[in-house]
């Protein structure tokens, strides 16, 4: 991992913003160490959908990223590629729907997260927000042993088809047209589109995860929440879904409760 630039440290963490390897290209982020000697456990931060035209490099996670660090977590926020000054997005891929680019580089992320000097390798874990959420599952289904645990907020749903339906259909219709004509629709090629969905592989998930959702979610819509709690809960996964009664996407009066939530489940599963 590469330093760049140290900028917005405080007396709880120093700040840095980042550079590491994801295959072939470059990703950024920032990094937060907390002052003292260490190891520390670490998270990995995969951050919600934001418009690559004004992402800016940490954004998405303020909140969290502050919180944590001053738990004494070492945290790593990933812009992903095409985000900030990472490499750019491959032509040719799907990285828009399918998220298996930003899965490689959230993977890679904790992979350069734990050869650092103050991190404990044993004691690192994922959280995600919103697309982020999606990110985290695919990582964990694809890396069983990768990481402790993992934490999701307002999570994207767990089948692909879902969330074009949801975004790119209304919004991007000539490139879900494209996808369907060299894939098959999920009618015609159901098991295409199955194998792009986290859901179809919860058998792998190996470690507790810890989800948050909001009743009255605009984005994400509650009922995914509760589709993806009881297929985990069918296929074995230790898991737990906190539900926020009025709460929206981005989360207000209730997050401070929900942070609380974090931290104890992430001091439980790496202290």
């Amino acid at each position: 991992m590469k330093v760049l630039r140290e900028a917005g440290s405080t007396d709880a963490y120093r700040r840095f913003e980042v550079s590491y390897p994801s295959g072939r290209l470059t990703i950024t982020g920032v990094l937060f160490r907390p002052r003292g000697q260490g190891p520390f456990p670490g998270v990995v931060f995969a951050h919600g959908h934001i418009d690559t035209d004004i992402y800016v490099t940490g954004q998405g996670l303020r909140r969290e990223q502050d919180r944590l660090a001053r738990e004494g977590y070492v945290v790593l926020h990933t812009d992903y590629r095409g985000h900030a000054g990472s490499s750019p997005i491959p032509e040719g891929t799907e990285e828009d729907e399918s998220r298996l680019g930003y899965t490689r580089d959230t993977i890679n992320a904790v992979q350069a997260m734990k050869r650092l000097p103050y991190v404990d390798p044993e004691r690192t874990a994922l959280l995600g927000r919103s697309m982020g959420g999606g990110v985290v599952m695919n990582v964990l289904v694809a890396q069983p042993d990768l990481v402790r645990a993992g934490v999701t907020y307002a999570s994207v749903s767990s089948d692909i088809v879902d969330n074009i339906n949801r975004w790119a259909v209304p919004s991007r219709p000539d490139e879900v047209a494209r996808l369907y004509r060299k894939h098959g629709d999920p009618r015609t090629a159901p098991e295409f589109w199955e194998g792009l969905s986290a859901r179809t592989y919860f058998d792998r998930i190996a470690v507790p995860l810890q989800m948050h959702h909001g009743t009255n979610d605009e984005s994400c819509p509650i009922r995914w929440a509760y589709t993806t709690r009881d297929l985990m809960a069918e296929a074995g996964v230790q898991q737990r879904l906190w539900v926020y009664e009025g709460e929206q996407h981005a989360f207000g009066p209730q997050w401070d409760l929900s942070i609380r939530r974090v931290v104890r489940f992430l001091d439980r599963h790496l202290g």
